[in-house]
């Protein structure tokens, strides 16, 4: 069964893997955990990532977010993150929702499945606008494609991104 799940400490070691190995910047999503010790993540990225949900010892700039994993069964798949409201950055850049899927995932549906169900997610929070806004790089098609797939309208274009809605 394919579910979006919240980290928990029993699920540590599997996540740890996925953020360790997620590229720095890959299709415009960020990782700033890259290549992190195992130690880091569940001391200090887990807390963290508890904290920011309830908006407490953020970085200026930043807001509260849910960070969530993308599960079939008992393998992780991808990475989904849930920004519950939008500064000026991310109203004209990231937008509400960053992901990722393991590259040997991809193309499967996964991706599909998992917007879909941060969109659940996103629908249960007081976000701050009644439409998820999404990014897509120009050169990941694919990511484009997902979003569309889950209701998305193109709301405009830059040089580099494609900008879209979802209406909650």
């Amino acid at each position: 069964m394919i579910a979006l799940r919240k980290p928990t400490k029993e699920d540590a070691k599997a996540e740890w893997e996925l953020i360790r190995d997620m590229p720095e910047d890959e299709n415009g999503l960020k990782n700033e955990w890259h290549g992190i010790s195992y130690e880091e993540f569940v001391n200090e990225v887990l807390p963290g990532w508890e904290d920011h949900e309830k908006g407490l010892n953020m970085k200026p700039g930043y807001v509260p977010d849910t960070h969530y994993f993308l599960w079939d069964d008992d393998v992780i798949v991808g990475y989904f993150s849930l920004r519950h409201c939008l500064n000026d950055f991310l109203r004209n850049g990231p937008g509400h929702i960053g992901y990722s899927i393991k590259k040997e995932y991809r193309n499967k549906g996964y991706a599909t499945e998992g917007l879909r169900l941060a969109i659940e997610e996103a629908r249960k929070l007081p976000i701050d606008t009644d439409e998820v806004y999404l990014a897509a790089l120009k050169s990941n098609p694919a990511s484009l494609k997902v979003m569309q797939k889950n209701g998305a309208y193109i709301v405009r274009e830059d040089d580099e991104y494609v900008y879209t809605r979802i209406k909650l």
